[in-house]
């Protein structure tokens, strides 16, 4: 989940679906008519992904909460980044998208200062277009960092990003393809880093760690290799990765009132120690996404 940043900490399209519905006040288009019969007439939701395996399991587990409340979906998973993603939401071709709402905000807006879920959320509201909006943030959170080796750790004396300064002319550093062009200049301006090479490691990062083939890696902190290979994440003491919710992000042209409470459901049982729990699986046990979200879902009363 790193560049979230993450996992993980973007933006264009996501792998998303035909159909999900904004939190936000006022003039809701998705709010139920009163009967609690769905609005959308058999629209389907065409639920879309990133192309990392967190991001997909995440879209298994909103489709298929979907389709266990008879809801019409189309799977597009293992789409792109969010580059990619977010002009297929904003056109209608994806409905439905797990989102990082950190991660969004400063895609939407490089310069905001919001903190905090409450404030990220409100911020979210008001620089996303019209035709898209957010649905309830999960307590799981999924955060980019910039994780080491322990040996490189020890070595340099590592403890936070901050302790860089200075060495990291002499570290590469990988994560995702787009990790670079996010967030090269950012390093630059908070914390006056520059670092020899940019490697495009993707979802390989933490094993490029352990292997040594770099030094630094964007490594989301839902990943179980941390502790697998005992790498050692950074502290982000002046927060170039803010909180990174798991959020739906939806066309809500796309989505009603059964869809919009199918997804707020996932979101209200879904915590960061039950996500890390489940990407162990889909990660380290190689097991199938699409198995494990059914798992999960069943667990949880929601399958």
């Amino acid at each position: 989940m790193t560049t979230r940043l993450v996992r993980t900490l973007t933006a264009a399209a996501l792998v998303l679906g035909a159909a999900a519905c904004s939190s936000s006040a006022g003039g809701d288009p998705l709010a139920a008519d009163g009967s609690g019969a769905p609005r959308s007439g058999g629209t389907t939701v065409v639920v879309g992904s990133a192309n990392f395996p967190e991001n997909v399991l995440l879209a298994s587990i909103y489709s298929q909460a979907l389709k266990a409340k008879g809801v019409k979906v189309e799977e597009k998973f293992n789409i792109g980044s969010r580059e990619v993603l977010y002009g297929q939401l904003q056109s209608g071709s994806l409905t439905v998208l797990p989102e990082y709402n950190g991660a969004l905000l400063g895609y939407l807006d490089a310069k905001s200062t919001a903190s905090g879920t409450e404030q990220v959320n409100a911020a979210l509201k008001e620089k996303l277009p019209s035709a898209l909006g957010i649905l309830d943030s999960a307590a799981a959170e999924d955060k980019d960092s910039l994780t080491v080796s322990k040996e490189t750790a020890d070595r340099l004396g590592l403890k936070s990003v901050a302790d860089l300064a200075g060495k990291s002319g002499e570290l590469a550093i990988g994560g995702p393809p787009e990790f670079k062009t996010r967030r090269e200049q950012q390093f630059k301006d908070v914390y006056g880093l520059t670092f020899k090479e940019w490697k495009p490691t993707g979802d390989t990062t933490a094993n490029a760690l352990k292997d040594g083939g770099i030094q630094v890696g964007n490594v989301f902190t839902t990943d179980p290799r941390i502790v697998q290979f005992g790498l050692v994440p950074l502290a982000d003491p002046k927060n170039v990765f803010s909180v990174q919710n798991v959020t739906p992000l939806v066309n809500k042209a796309g989505v009603d009132a059964t869809a919009s409470a199918a997804l707020n459901a996932v979101s209200a049982k879904l915590d960061t120690a039950g996500l890390t729990a489940l990407m162990k699986r889909v990660s380290v046990d190689k097991e199938d996404p699409s198995a494990v979200a059914k798992d999960w879902l069943k667990t949880n009363g929601l399958g």
